[in-house]
């Protein structure tokens, strides 16, 4: 697992970041909004990746700071990488350091019950993002 802040993010690993993102967002899911959107290079923005032995990331998200709380996004898994476990691991690595602040994401509807196995639960109506249904989520702040 990669645990890189924005600014030390080599091109090569931009580019990889936006590969799996283009994959998982444009094509797959047919997403009608631009990715790039002025987060990925913000100092606050933190990127988490598991690639394989050929640096190609299988597993992605992001994580910043917004409106006063840490968010989680962009999470993303190669279609053919699903069902690994990848993107818990991620999400456990973003818990186990940044676990002790309040953590939302936008979560995509159907995956409202996996992100509550993380401790997750539903804060706010559905909404569609980028064309997909989402719903807010949020994790409260645990020990310190």
């Amino acid at each position: 697992m990669t645990v890189r802040p924005a600014a030390e993010l080599t091109a090569r690993e931009v580019y990889e970041i936006w590969r799996i993102r283009d994959v998982v967002f444009a094509v797959e899911q047919q997403c009608d909004e631009p990715d790039v959107d002025g987060v990925d290079l913000r100092d606050d923005c933190i990127h988490l990746w598991i690639a394989d032995d050929d640096g190609i990331i299988q597993s992605y998200l992001r994580t910043y700071v917004a409106d006063g709380h840490r968010k989680i996004g962009r999470v993303a898994t190669l279609k053919e990488a699903r069902g690994q476990g990848l993107s818990g691991s991620l999400l456990r690595e973003v818990l186990d350091r940044w676990g002790t602040e309040e953590i939302h994401i936008g979560a995509q509807a159907y995956l409202e019950d996996w992100y509550g196995t993380f401790g997750f639960v539903t804060s706010g109506p559905h909404y569609l993002d980028a064309g997909i249904d989402h719903i807010p989520m949020v994790r409260q702040a645990c020990g310190g």
